[in-house]
């Protein structure tokens, strides 16, 4: 696996001048447009912006999961534009978590079994100290020997969730995690990422459409047309919402 000496010893991630382009000539879509971003250590970042605006797209080159046309992206010290096949999937099992809208478990396994899953496919056995801290954190302690049909849905993102904090990993990519969630079991869900930020210094990147799910973040990256457009910190859902707004506004205005 290719590593630099970036100089970014305090990025967790970072793009720098990523392009993503899709289809050629008429049909051609830019989807990212010269990206340049850092996702410092220990932080939780929220990206936003209008649908087709590219935050899905950002996030999905950020992890390894797309590759960009131009530009670089880097994993703490690893390189990860460039890396072939055994190298992102090196990358993806040990450096990089997920959590996705849909839980993504395994219905045959117990919950237990569920976040254990990437080590033990990656042959790796789990620190039990940390592992006790993980489940205490989302508070599922009751709930290790139930298969996911016995648990509610907040019960099994809050599973996916320490599946992807349990083997550590140098970020932790959300897309819509509370997407399917009722508003109590995403607010449980947050509160467990925001607890894994500000008590173990995880790293995370959330795309999030919900000004609520983004004012749990230290700083809220906005998108507009494949670029960042404008950015907050310690947001709240009012002044979230606002800058949602202002972008709609403008990207109406300049479609009239």
């Amino acid at each position: 696996m290719t590593t630099t000496a970036t100089g970014h010893s305090r990025a967790a991630a970072r793009a720098a001048d990523v392009w993503k382009v899709y289809g050629s000539g008429e049909a051609q879509v830019i989807a990212l447009r010269g990206i340049d971003a850092e996702f410092r250590r220990g932080r939780f970042t929220a990206i936003m912006g209008p649908s087709g605006s590219g935050k899905s797209t950002l996030m999905h080159c950020l992890a390894g999961l797309d590759n960009v046309t131009r530009g670089t992206i880097t994993i703490g010290d690893t390189t990860v534009t460039g890396l072939g096949d055994a190298g992102l999937t090196r990358l993806r099992r040990d450096k990089v978590g997920f959590v996705f809208q849909q839980f993504n478990l395994l219905p045959t396994l117990t919950a237990e079994e569920n976040i254990l899953l990437p080590l033990a496919i990656a042959g790796r056995k789990p620190d039990p100290t940390w592992f006790d801290t993980v489940i205490d954190t989302v508070g599922l302690r009751d709930r290790l020997h139930h298969r996911p049909a016995q648990l509610s849905g907040g019960q099994q993102q809050r599973v996916a969730c320490a599946r992807a904090l349990v083997a550590r990993p140098e970020v932790i990519f959300a897309d819509e995690p509370t997407g399917n969630l009722d508003s109590h079991a995403g607010a449980d869900v947050l509160g467990f990422l925001r607890n894994s930020v500000r008590d173990h210094g995880q790293t995370i990147v959330m795309v999030t459409h919900d000004p609520v799910a983004a004012s749990y973040a230290d700083r809220v990256v906005f998108l507009a047309d494949g670029q960042i457009v404008h950015e907050l910190t310690a947001p709240t859902p009012d002044t979230v919402l606002d800058t949602m707004k202002k972008l709609d506004n403008a990207a109406t205005e300049a479609v009239a």
